[in-house]
């Protein structure tokens, strides 16, 4: 009995390569038919693709872990991971419907997408390390959570561009918080740990720095606010070099130059910030030996591969060795690769998921730029066009940074894959950022005209304490 039960999860096993691929490949379909027939204004055929791809999303989940449930040395199933993928599946079935609710004017295919991402990451993570993927549940449960208050306090609270200080200030108190309370951690002084609970402070300032950017480039730049803007973010770079944490000074810096260009339109200074980069870098080169390491390691990994170069070369064996199906689920051995559940775990899931795959993934990231910057396009508040031009690129050039890196296309900086990688603050942050997103999409003379009137509201409100006197 017990062989037979093995024989038919090896079977499962064997299929479930084709059916992976069949499930993503249905899912990227759906959403083209999406994006091409609400760019026509043709309605029709949008709630049915919606309903697809949540089935594919459904299909994959129950797929997956019928085979991870397969415990091969008790031969036995084990009700722990039964428990917990039962527990995914009502997360995704409770959040998905609440938050299509909430954000009534938002954008089904970027919630479809995002689950997609996050339940992908979930099933590696639990075939990996299921203490992991517990404490992943739990921080995709708390992020559903947080983004569902989104549009209720901004229902209270006024514009968002009312609190630039704030932004401004809170930013640099989080950022220069490592310096102070932090924990080296793989070779970054980016962490901060609090009774056991880890977290990085430069995560949650990027939910910062797009809003203050959002609210300083809503208005004309004069030379004055240029600088201060300017300042503003280099220091952020700075204290992220100083660090050690160069993606994330990279993921700040690019975002920056991106969304200023897009402002001023000028190129000149577009092209003096990327070289003004280009020398910072050649200057970083000289005086850091992890530079160094790192540039010599993506330039030629195999000379010293049981090394510096152990990490490149392991995932592109993961990625390349089983070729486009893949081992299969719990048949390849990505634990070979050190800190695979954060920096790495893209090349899991093409080492026992296939290449396609992985390149499905890829599709659906960029989906979620396709939607976001026709999001951004068509916002008709600048503050909204503006915040959410920023969302998409940082969200963009951080999944670039990682996929690039794991696969030696540039030099690995050691960032998260966005909604796939473990790691708590940046699912936090991932979500909320999406939950913003789709805050600024939906009917923009409905939005506008709320804003106002609940900007009126609580100047009405706070002008009864006397902290604010309206104009006559």
């Amino acid at each position: 009995e017990e062989l037979s039960k093995s024989s038919m999860f090896d079977f499962l096993i064997l299929i479930s390569r084709y059916l992976f691929i069949i499930y993503i490949a249905v899912f990227i379909f759906q959403g083209l038919i999406y994006v091409v027939d609400e760019r026509k204004g043709d309605p029709r055929r949008l709630p049915k693709a919606v309903s697809i791809q949540r089935s594919m999303i459904i299909l994959m989940h129950i797929t997956a872990y019928s085979i991870i449930i397969w415990d091969r040395e008790a031969k036995t199933i084990n009700i722990n991971v039964a428990v917990s993928g039962i527990a995914a599946l009502i997360y995704i079935f409770v959040s998905y419907h609440l938050l299509r609710k909430i954000y009534k004017h938002g954008c089904p295919l970027i919630w479809n997408c995002m689950y997609f991402l996050m339940d992908a990451g979930l099933i590696m993570l639990q075939r990996l390390n299921p203490t992991l993927a517990g404490k992943q549940l739990i921080w995709m449960t708390v992020s559903a959570a947080l983004i569902m208050l989104i549009p209720p306090m901004l229902k209270i609270l006024p514009k968002l561009e009312k609190f630039q200080a704030f932004y401004f200030c809170l930013s640099l108190a989080l950022i220069l918080m490592p310096f102070i309370l932090g924990d080296e951690e793989n070779g970054s002084l980016n962490w901060i740990k609090i009774k056991g609970i880890g977290f990085q402070p430069s995560e949650i300032v990027k939910f910062l720095f797009l809003l203050y950017i959002a609210c300083v480039f809503r208005k004309p730049l004069d030379f004055k606010k240029l600088c201060i803007v300017s300042g503003f973010s280099a220091f952020i770079v700075l204290c992220l070099v100083l660090q050690k944490d160069l993606g994330g000074a990279l993921i700040f810096f690019v975002t920056y130059m991106l969304l200023l260009y897009i402002t001023t339109s000028n190129f000149l200074l577009l092209a003096a910030g990327f070289g003004a980069m280009a020398l910072a870098s050649i200057i970083a080169y000289n005086l850091f030996g992890h530079v160094r390491v790192r540039v010599s390691t993506w330039l030629d990994p195999w000379t010293d591969a049981g090394n510096t170069g152990y990490q490149i070369t392991q995932s592109l064996f993961a990625i390349t060795t089983w070729g486009f199906l893949g081992s299969g689920l719990t048949r390849g051995m990505p634990g070979k690769i050190p800190v695979v559940e954060r920096d790495f775990i893209f090349s899991a899931i093409c080492e026992e998921m296939g290449t396609l795959f992985g390149m499905g993934m890829v599709c659906i990231y960029m989906l979620l730029f396709l939607r976001g910057m026709f999001i951004a396009v068509r916002a008709k508040r600048r503050f909204y066009s503006i915040l959410s031009a920023g969302i998409v690129i940082m969200f963009s050039f951080q999944t670039f940074l990682i996929l690039g890196g794991v696969t030696k296309l540039i030099p690995l900086t050691g960032v998260t894959l966005p909604f796939v990688s473990y790691g708590g603050s940046s699912v936090l942050v991932s979500v909320a950022l999406m939950g913003l997103l789709q805050w600024a999409n939906g009917t923009p003379a409905e939005r506008i005209k709320r804003e106002e009137e609940e900007e009126e509201n609580f100047e009405n409100k706070l002008s009864v304490f006397g902290f604010f006197k309206k104009k006559a």
